[in-house]
């Protein structure tokens, strides 16, 4: 693996890059992006893929890319704008992507702005409240984490996260109406250490939930879309927001094993089905050859 960094005026993007370029088997690179996971969370899921090569990166602000803009909100459209940058570095034309979680939002925006740079895209649960049919009770939800965050810290954020994000069907008033959720119940301390940055906690990344695609452009885009879910993400906020995504790119979600992290391995404190995630995955690419 090589180690690249991307000069901007706005940010440093650090990316990786494993195996040659030009690649050996004369398809596209494979681009592995997540957010507000760094590269360091594909580590797994790229050793099953070693007949390829995988690219990685950090998006600006996160893990080792350095921002430069004096900004901290983590917008689809500027990430966009970095990942086409790096793909245009890597001087090899188009690549096939898998973009999981922000990073399958940020992708959604990649193809949108530069409809070349990707052959074919797996948007794997995009976590987009607004395709949701109760986007503002979603949107409420997710302003429950933000505030749970800001009044107690992470471990309160964190639990108020994960009360969220495993609620099934919409958020009702029995959503509502539960009493916020004990940190400890989740394993998690409850002492408050100040900081409020968390970009998953905090509002950094409330452009990605609200960012609503253009699904025309997408729909005439050259490449070709695929939404996954995870299968035990059916009922969440993201598998819904997946369904709901590829409803209205006129399709079914392709589901893939286990749920919303499953490609992950022992690099995750909740470890997916990486081999069997990674299987799927490349049987899903290999379609298109």
């Amino acid at each position: 693996m090589k180690t690249h960094k991307l000069v901007t005026t706005e940010a440093d993007i650090v990316y990786d890059v494993r195996g040659p370029l030009p690649t050996a088997d004369g398809r596209p690179p494979l681009f592995m992006i997540a957010q507000p996971m760094d590269a360091s969370g594909f580590s797994t899921l790229a050793s099953y893929f070693p007949d390829r090569t995988v690219i990685t990166y950090d998006p600006r602000g996160l893990g080792r890319s350095i921002r430069k803009d004096g900004q901290v909100e983590n917008a689809p459209t500027v990430q966009a704008g970095d990942v086409h940058a790096v793909i245009q570095a890597l001087g090899v034309g188009s690549v096939e992507m898998f973009a999981s979680s922000g990073g399958a939002v940020t992708a959604l925006a990649l193809v949108v702005a530069y409809p070349n740079d990707v052959t074919c895209l797996v948007a794997h649960e995009p976590p987009l409240l607004t395709v949701l049919p109760d986007a503002q009770a979603a949107e409420r939800a997710r302003a429950g984490v933000r505030d749970a965050y800001e009044a107690k810290g992470s471990g309160a954020g964190m639990a108020a996260f994960i009360a969220m994000t495993s609620w099934r069907g919409e958020f009702t008033d029995d959503y509502f109406a539960r009493p916020a959720p004990d940190p400890a119940q989740y394993g998690m301390t409850t002492e408050d250490d100040g900081s409020r940055n968390d970009p998953l906690l905090s509002d950094r990344s409330s452009a990605v939930t609200s960012y609503r695609p253009d699904f025309d452009a997408l729909a005439v885009a050259p490449t070709r879309i695929v939404i996954a879910v995870g299968e035990e993400s059916m009922g969440t906020v993201t598998g819904r927001a997946s369904v709901a995504t590829a409803e209205l790119l006129g399709q079914q979600p392709t589901v893939f094993p286990s749920h919303h992290g499953g490609f992950m391995g022992a690099e995750s404190g909740y470890p997916g089905q990486p081999e069997a995630f990674a299987r799927k995955l490349r049987d899903v690419f290999n379609k298109d050859n």
